[in-house]
């Protein structure tokens, strides 16, 4: 079998000559009319619009380069080698008796490359430059087969080559190898460049050289190519997030508004990743319909909305974004803080009605209140840190004992926190059992004239209880930003008991939705299931065992999800040994449900090997990668 692999668009993302014309004609005083010139040539020429020969011999006539030039070429090139080809160095090496790069291009700027990366010197085919007593490039060798039109197609006459022959590349002359009957396929090469006249002439479009690879049936160095994981991502999760999975290659899939359980179970078929926020409900129906799921990433605090059980046993790994709004929500609160003290909602509200009311009663400093802070996490600490910095002082209450920061005292018992606060702010997880946290008996423990937030969950606090405190001016102001049932979409109607509540503010469920935070977890969220996708990585999982694992460096890496069972770890080591495979590595991590076992290896492993371990009692999921 032989591989025949074009140079420019393919191995390089760049067109050579086009690069060329960048650097030589820089200072030259028709030199963007003349680049613009050489570029639309070249697209035309790979188009088959105009012919090839005619296409080169333009653009070398208005090149105007010497050697010289050739070296800042190639330096620039170095770093324009396609990505998908760089991951694949090993193959290039390991294959390279068998793989021609056969290029219209010129061996002047191809040679150092591709030679770098494994190609065989005489495997290379290209054009070459004539340069005069001042190595001013003067022209080329006309003679050459790639020189004229259907160049490829006479190079490959020549050659004669035997067997099975591939093509990969992006232009039209790549196509009329095909074409010309000495090609089994022609691969429509889509990494850097897409032309439909090309692509519409192929056998086969090929996103990365790891799609031919697969095809292929051979060696890349990862399991399965990311051209084809199909990442789905719900509730208008920031663009940042959608850039960075299709930066490394995915198939991406974005949707404004969440889905209810029937939609979503249509739509998570053939889904490899994926991305929601608050809304969507990820539950047993939706998984159960979940053939390729690997990884949910939930791109806010809270994970109460997926069944993270049921993907433990389907092998379905989680993550969320415990700190990355963590301040967009302090800062929310203390405003609100502020507002409410104030009495500015109504204010606001008399003024919009014609209505002047200048008057400092019941309107307040924060200076010198007493904050009361349930549940001390990220949030609640770093408030408390702000708060104090406000002059206000801090007590808390959680059900784990955390240390202190700053001046703010712990809270024995919830009921002394009431009792001390004259502004209380909820920041509980969304456990179940933290439903209806705060229900009436604990509103009639509050001082009288309390101010009361609410920007942790809406279920954890009875909604009838609340709306009893205020109107009876327990509760002299709120602000609640997260309700038991929030609509699917800005397009439906919010209705609660909550509105039109005196001094009150209701706001849509964004504590965290500043740019800054949507920014940070539209990278966080991502880069922690690319670790998991890419290296095998669990850390800052919710329901995996958490293992943050070296880099795979010349190995196979092999992941085994299991029920936590005893024994397995023998199994699988009982099963490489027998068919005499090393272990350079293995990392092993459970936790009440699931074992996590990452084992590298050095050496070629045979299909059978991978079978047995797929078949070791209790397997939940078993993924290579390369």
């Amino acid at each position: 079998m032989y591989i025949i692999i074009d140079f420019d668009s393919t191995f390089t993302k760049v067109e050579g000559l086009d690069e060329l014309a960048n650097i030589s004609l820089q200072n030259h005083p028709k030199g963007k009319e003349n680049i613009e010139k050489i570029k639309n040539i070249t697209h035309k020429g790979m188009q088959g619009e105009i012919s090839f020969a005619q296409s080169l011999k333009q653009r070398v006539e208005l090149l105007e380069a010497n050697k010289n030039h050739l070296d800042t070429l190639v330096s620039y090139l170095r770093s324009q080698v396609s990505d998908s080809f760089k991951r694949n160095a090993s193959f290039l090496q390991k294959y390279a008796p068998n793989i021609l790069l056969i290029s219209s291009g010129f061996r002047d700027f191809i040679a150092p490359i591709v030679t770098e990366m494994g190609v065989l010197s005489h495997n290379i085919y290209a054009n070459d430059f004539i340069y005069d007593e001042q190595n001013n490039i003067i022209g080329y060798d006309e003679q050459n087969p790639l020189a004229q039109d259907k160049g490829k197609v006479k190079l490959l006459k020549n050659l004669q080559l035997e067997g099975d022959v591939y093509v990969i590349g992006d232009g039209y002359t790549d196509y009329e190898i095909r074409e010309a009957g000495l090609a089994n396929k022609f691969f429509a090469f889509t990494e850097n460049i897409e032309r439909n006249a090309v692509i519409e002439k192929a056998d086969y479009i090929t996103p990365n050289l790891e799609e031919f690879l697969y095809v292929n049936k051979l060696p890349s160095n990862i399991s399965y190519p990311k051209s084809r994981i199909s990442v789905l991502l719900l509730e208008n999760i920031h663009p940042h997030a959608q850039d960075i999975f299709k930066q490394e290659g995915y198939h991406v899939e974005t949707l404004k508004g969440a889905l209810d359980e029937d939609e979503l179970c249509e739509k998570i078929k053939n889904v490899h990743i994926l991305g929601i926020r608050s809304k969507t409900q990820v539950t047993k129906k939706v998984l159960e319909n979940a053939n390729r799921l690997m990884s949910v990433g939930a791109f806010c605090i809270g994970t109460t909305q997926i069944d993270l059980q049921s993907c433990a046993e389907k092998g379905i790994v989680v993550f969320n974004a415990p700190y990355s709004n963590t301040r967009s929500v302090v800062e929310l609160a203390l405003g609100e803080m502020i507002m409410l003290m104030r009495n500015i909602p109504d204010k606001s509200q008399q003024l919009h009605a014609g209505k002047w009311d200048k008057s400092a009663t019941n309107s307040y400093e924060i200076r010198g209140k007493n904050l009361g802070i349930i549940g001390y996490g990220n949030i609640g600490a770093q408030l408390s840190v702000l708060a104090e910095n406000l002059g206000m002082k801090v007590f808390f209450y959680d059900v784990v004992e955390k240390l202190a920061l700053g001046n703010a005292t712990p809270c024995r018992t919830l009921d002394e926190l009431l009792e001390k606060s004259d502004i209380i702010s909820l920041h509980i997880d969304d456990r179940p059992q933290n439903k209806h946290f705060i229900k009436e008996k604990h509103f009639d423990k509050m001082k009288n004239g309390v101010i009361f937030l609410n920007l942790s969950r809406g279920f954890v606090v009875e909604i009838p209880a609340l709306v009893n405190a205020v109107k009876s001016g327990k509760i002299r102001g709120g602000a609640v930003d997260v309700f038991p049932y929030e609509p699917k979409t800005n397009d439906e109607v919010f209705e609660s008991e909550l509105r039109g509540l005196p001094n009150f503010i209701l706001t849509p469920h964004i504590g965290g939705s500043t740019e800054e935070a949507q920014e940070n977890i539209g990278q966080f969220v991502p880069n922690k299931i690319l670790n998991f996708v890419n290296r095998g990585d669990t850390f800052g999982s919710v329901n995996y065992p958490n293992l943050q694992l070296p880099e795979q460096l010349k190995s196979h890496r092999l992941i085994h999800v299991h029920k936590n069972t005893a024994g397995i770890l023998a199994e699988i080591n009982q099963t490489l040994a027998q068919n005499g495979i090393n272990i350079v590595g293995q990392y092993l991590k459970t936790n009440e449900q699931i074992g996590y076992v990452i084992t590298d290896i050095a050496q070629e492993y045979d299909q059978s090997v991978i079978q047995a371990l797929k078949n070791v009692p209790n397997t939940i999921k078993f993924r290579i990668l390369y």
